[in-house]
């Protein structure tokens, strides 16, 4: 997200808990993105460069270990594969749940500005959660 503090707001996010998508889907050195928010109307996410498979613990299944370029305080995650969307190559299934995210999302946030949404978390081992996935994370 951009430097200036985004407007936190509700959307609800129905898809990235339905989306099935191997692990092998993604490699280390892929660059992705996670949709948190939006900016000016359009989709707008955390730019990442996949590093290397890692367990997921909320969910108890194969994630990846992210790296965000940017660094802060989350420079190291790790992240379901289903909530990374491809960023150099437009794979089908990347293409098509970034399109399903945001017939959903974007009529439900502001068309100016920059927002985040409230449907991940991070744990205190810099895992990424949906809310969806909250009530798996012991």
């Amino acid at each position: 997200m951009p430097d200036s503090a985004p407007l936190p707001v509700h959307a609800t996010d129905t898809v990235t808990p339905r989306r099935q998508v191997r692990h092998d889907h993604f490699a280390p050195g892929d660059r992705v993105v996670v949709i948190r928010g939006s900016l000016d109307g359009d989709l707008h996410g955390d730019d990442l460069t996949v590093v290397a498979p890692s367990w997921h613990t909320p969910t108890g299944q194969d994630g990846w270990r992210t790296r965000n370029p940017q660094g802060g305080a989350h420079t190291f995650t790790t992240a379901h594969p289903r909530y990374l969307v491809h960023v150099e190559r437009r794979c089908p299934d990347c293409v098509a749940f970034f399109r399903a995210l945001a017939a959903e999302l974007l009529p439900q946030l502001p068309k100016r500005g920059c927002t985040e949404g409230d449907w991940y978390r991070f744990t205190a081992l810099d895992q990424l959660v949906h809310r969806d996935d909250y009530g798996l994370a012991a």
